[in-house]
């Protein structure tokens, strides 16, 4: 059979990490092993009830079996804009200040494609999600790190990046709460960086996904509750975590309005938006009862208490976990990130996402999903007590 090249765009992607781990995992229980799967991120409980059945009652609308308008119906971006006022007191012009995306990830990658050229700068969080570096790649851009380290609460340390690399930066990714940390973003930070990319002409990408799992009383911040945040850059918000929406691929990005145009530009020419049926019940997500999100928070949290206590009465070294649903896990003396979830594979079944895939700054941890039911974390934990350290 005749093998055809790909472009080079295609072949400057790099490795898919969550395929990989996924890869690991199934061959592993392939083999007849149990295994408890603390890697991946993916939402455990189902999608609320009245999300689901806005979504039957709306696909019995003839209006939904047609072309959906490229840009999406005006009733869910208004829907967007009035959650955006309730959540955060932020104001939105629906038809200019915010694009819908088929899932976050998708919208992540269009965004370098939008905005990056040939040898353009993108600041990157390291660790962070894997899949902000494809974008980049395939425009044949440069990613310049910017480490996130304990020392400095898992935050970017702005002094530390040169003032050469901040004129030739472009775009700069950050997401709080963090995956793959669990750290938050404070304001001070937020307009520090709004300050630095007015300066150096960045456009910020704020991936919020975790925006509605905070913890100990504190609710995360949006980048755009921060004066000035919208003239720097937008705000990406996904469905999947707040709503247990993650196979209904539906998000949105707010905020600057030339970004949100150059977004949509090149969606009309990808996509013909969504399935109208479920425009509408992203719709009676946002604007009906939030009850349902809250109890979501309120289950990762206390999945949270008893998962870290656990870990820190085993001697774990366990960073404080402040929001999203993610545990990071130092890793015992003597191993290295990869080679301890290897070890907690084959000696107790555990398998969890080792640090260094999500960069070189995430060598040293592992991270641990909280997408299991406290029984199953109890579980956990017992294995943890019978790893040979």
């Amino acid at each position: 059979m005749k093998q055809f090249t790909p472009s080079h765009a295609v072949n400057r992607l790099p490795e898919q990490f969550f395929a990989k781990l996924v890869s690991k995992l199934r061959t592993y229980e392939e083999n007849g092993h149990d295994a408890i799967n603390l890697g991946q991120g993916n939402p455990d409980q189902p999608t609320p009830d009245h999300i689901v059945s806005s979504l039957k009652k709306a696909a019995e609308k003839p209006i939904y079996h047609k072309y959906p308008p490229f840009q999406g119906f005006e009733f869910l971006k208004e829907a967007i804009a009035t959650y955006y006022k309730r959540q955060y007191d932020v104001d939105l012009d629906p038809m200019k200040e915010v694009a819908i995306l088929p899932g976050s990830k998708t919208g992540l990658v269009e965004l370098s494609q939008a905005f990056l050229n040939a040898g353009d700068v993108a600041l990157m969080p390291d660790p962070g999600y894997p899949d902000y570096w494809s974008g980049v790649a395939m425009m044949d851009a440069v990613m310049e790190p910017m480490p996130l380290v304990k020392e400095h609460d898992f935050l970017p340390d702005y002094s530390a990046i040169s003032e050469e690399t901040w004129n030739k930066a472009k775009l700069m990714f950050l997401n709080y709460p963090n995956n793959p940390t669990g750290a938050v973003a404070n304001r001070s930070f937020f307009e520090e960086t709004i300050d630095r990319a007015n300066r150096h002409d960045v456009c910020v990408v704020h991936d919020f996904a975790y925006g509605a799992i905070g913890f100990d009383g504190e609710k995360p911040l949006s980048f755009l509750q921060v004066p000035g945040a919208k003239d720097v850059g937008v705000e990406i918000y996904t469905m999947s975590k707040t709503y247990n929406m993650a196979g209904w691929r539906i998000a949105f990005a707010v905020g600057n309005q030339s970004v949100i145009q150059a977004l949509e530009l090149l969606q009309d020419h990808y996509f013909c938006s969504l399935f109208g049926a479920e425009q509408e019940a992203a719709a009676t997500a946002l604007l009906e009862s939030q009850q349902c999100v809250e109890d979501l928070r309120q289950t990762y949290e206390t999945r949270r208490n008893l998962l870290v206590e656990g870990l820190k009465a085993l001697e774990y070294d366990v960073q404080p976990c402040h929001g999203s649903f993610f545990v990071w896990l130092g890793v015992p003396e003597g191993y290295t990130s990869e080679g301890f979830a290897d070890e907690l594979l084959e000696q107790v079944g555990l398998f969890v996402a080792p640090g260094n895939g999500f960069g070189s700054h995430g060598e040293g941890y592992v991270r641990i999903g909280l997408n299991n039911s406290e029984e199953t974390l109890k579980d956990a934990l017992q294995r943890f007590k019978t790893f040979q350290k």
